[in-house]
C-alpha cells in the first residue's frame, strides 16, 4: 500500500495484492506499477493486463442497477476441475455422484453421531485432501458450504465412510450450484437507524477514549460501513451440546469474509451461545462495532 495521486490532483491509496506469482494491483494507474515490479522480477508480458482469473477464481466487471460498476468474482471454473478430479476418482471404484442435492450436506446428518467404519490410511488421506479443497473453495467464494466444511474438517483425524460420503455430497450439490458470484458492491447499505437504540457509556467507561495507533495510515477517500451479521447454533453438536458461531462481515454492501467454528464452550441457552458468537465476531473486526444484525 502507498500514496498514489491522481490526474486531477487528489491523493488515494494504490494496493498490490501478491499470493505467490499472483500479482493483483488496484490503482488508478496499475500497468505503471507493475512496470516498477518487472524492473527487479521479470513478468509475463502477457500477464499484464485487466484481472480475468485470480488464485484460481474468476474476475470480472460488472455494471450493477444502480449504474455503479464493481468487481465480480466466481469460483465455478476452479470447482468445474476439481469436479472432475472426484469423478475421475469415483469412476476407478465403479461409483459415481448422486444425481440430486438441494442442500451442501444430507438431511438431518450429524458427523459427530455418525458410527461407520474408520477410512483406511489410504483413505482417509484421500479425505484429507478434498477438505483441503473444499476450505479453499470456501475461501473462493462458496459460502453456501461454509458450515458444512467446517463440521466435516473436525474430523480430518479420524474420518469415518460416512464422512466422505458426505464429502461426496457437498461436491454433488456444488456440482448444481457452482455458477454464482459474489459481487463487491461498494454501495452503501439502507440502514434504519432507529432500530439501533443510543446508550449513554460514560458513566461505564467515564472519558476514556479509544487508543488509536501512531503509526496508522493517514485516513482517506470516503468513510465506509462495517456490517456484520451474526448467529449461533445452540446445541448443535449433538453429542458434546456445543454451539457453532457463524457471521459474515460487509464492507458497505461488499460481503468480505465468513466464518463458521465450533464454539468452546457449553452455553445454556440460544442467548448465551449468540453472545459468544458476538464476542467472537468483536474479535474477529477488533474495533467497535458500527452495525451488526443477529
Amino acid at each position: 500500500m502507498r500514496k498514489a495521486r491522481r490526474d486531477d490532483g487528489t491523493e488515494y491509496y494504490e494496493y498490490l495484492l501478491l499470493y505467490t506469482d499472483d500479482c493483483l494491483c488496484i490503482s488508478k494507474h496499475p500497468e505503471e506499477a507493475l512496470r516498477e515490479i518487472d524492473k527487479y522480477f521479470s513478468l509475463k508480458e502477457k500477464s499484464i493486463g485487466p484481472p480475468k482469473i485470480y488464485l484460481g477464481g474468476k474476475v470480472s466487471k460488472v455494471t450493477l442497477p444502480s449504474g455503479v460498476w464493481a468487481c465480480s468474482f466466481s469460483s465455478s471454473q476452479y470447482v468445474q476441475e476439481t469436479l472432475k478430479n472426484v469423478k475421475a476418482y469415483l469412476l476407478e471404484r465403479d461409483m459415481k455422484l448422486s444425481r440430486k442435492a438441494n442442500s451442501p450436506i444430507s438431511p438431518g446428518y450429524r458427523p459427530k453421531l455418525d458410527q461407520s467404519c474408520e477410512l483406511d490410511p489410504k483413505e482417509a488421506a484421500y479425505f484429507q485432501s478434498l477438505i483441503r479443497i473444499l476450505r479453499w473453495d470456501v475461501e473462493l467464494g462458496c459460502i453456501e458450504i461454509t458450515v458444512e466444511v467446517s463440521m466435516l474438517s473436525s474430523h480430518v483425524a479420524l474420518p469415518r465412510e460416512g464422512h466422505l460420503q458426505q464429502v461426496f455430497y457437498i461436491f454433488t450439490f456444488l456440482k448444481y450450484h457452482h455458477n454464482s458470484s459474489i459481487v463487491f458492491d461498494p454501495s452503501y447499505p439502507e440502514i434504519d437507524y432507529d432500530k439501533f437504540e443510543r446508550k449513554d457509556w460514560q458513566n461505564f467507561y467515564g472519558i476514556d477514549r479509544e487508543q488509536l495507533p501512531g503509526n496508522m495510515p493517514e485516513p482517506m477517500e470516503k468513510e465506509f460501513i462495517i456490517q456484520y451479521f451474526v448467529d449461533a447454533d445452540h446445541a448443535g453438536v449433538k453429542l458434546t451440546r456445543k454451539s457453532r458461531t457463524e457471521f459474515i462481515v460487509n464492507l458497505n454492501c461488499a460481503p468480505i469474509y465468513w466464518y463458521s467454528k465450533k464454539q468452546t464452550s457449553i452455553e445454556m441457552s440460544s442467548f448465551g451461545s449468540v453472545f459468544v458468537a458476538m464476542k467472537q465476531t468483536c474479535g474477529y473486526l477488533r474495533i467497535r462495532p458500527l452495525f451488526c444484525h443477529g
